[in-house]
């Protein structure tokens, strides 16, 4: 059995107006990867990831990680597997400390309290924190902010990263450390983004939304070559793939 791999097969989600956001999605990820999901504003990332760990139930289809197809009976054991990391940081972050934050989710485990100290203390040393512990979350900066996020993530131990819009917000030192230490996981990686030159430095695999639907998906730089294909999906090529504007190159 791999916990590692995600499939997602004919998924479907109509908002409670009627409004379709997911229109027969499928693909499958596989242990290892790092994957990115593009597309313009409202072409369904947000509502695509938060069905990866039961967030929202879909209206069709189905979503299987490893072994276990997502449902209320397995909905914490794919939980335990799959973390999520949510565009706002401040969504995640509401306790009094941060080392407070990062055990939340350990310590719903029912793990014994050593264990848990352990995990939070190599969950924030990844994320180079360890220095902020006793920090109120809310005196922090939007770079660590989003650090203290991912370690809370990594200290439930999960298989798979999902990560919506993860650069958001960071000035570019910052998102240069965000860029590194994912570069430094060997999980397999699900990013929603709109920073394509992330996706660049980070993903060999893109899958393009459109509209509820996918529009394609293959290898990233293929995908960003294909200008036709960017432009139907009202997508620009990352800006290193677009040549000096001064001396047109």
């Amino acid at each position: 059995m791999s916990h590692h791999i995600v499939e997602v097969k004919d998924l479907a989600f109509t908002y409670p107006d009627r409004t379709p956001a997911l229109q027969g999605i499928s693909f499958r990820i596989h242990h290892g990867e790092s994957v990115a999901i593009v597309g313009a504003n409202g072409a369904g990332k947000s509502t695509l990831l938060l069905h990866l760990n039961g967030y929202l139930t879909p209206t069709g289809g189905q979503v299987r990680i490893g072994d276990y197809p997502l449902t209320r009976e397995t909905l914490r054991e794919v939980r335990r597997t799959v973390g999520m990391v949510f565009q706002d940081p401040d969504d995640q972050l509401f306790m009094s400390t941060v080392f407070d934050d990062v055990a939340f989710g350990p310590l719903n485990l029912d793990l014994p309290v050593d264990e848990v100290t352990a995990r939070v203390d190599k969950a924030l040393a990844t994320v180079g924190l360890s220095h902020l512990k006793e920090r109120p979350p809310h005196r922090l900066s939007s770079g660590q902010k989003r650090r203290v996020a991912i370690a809370s993530v990594l200290s439930m131990a999960p298989d798979i990263l999902v990560m919506d819009e993860p650069s958001s917000g960071l000035d570019p030192r910052a998102r240069r450390q965000l860029i590194e230490l994912l570069r430094s996981f060997h999980h397999t990686k699900i990013i929603a983004t709109h920073d394509l030159d992330m996706v660049v430095d980070l993903c060999e695999r893109t899958i393009v939304m459109h509209e509820g639907r996918v529009k394609a998906d293959g290898p990233t730089m293929a995908i960003f070559g294909d200008a036709e294909l960017l432009e139907s999906c009202c997508l620009e090529k990352p800006l290193r793939m677009q040549g000096c504007p001064l001396c047109n190159k």
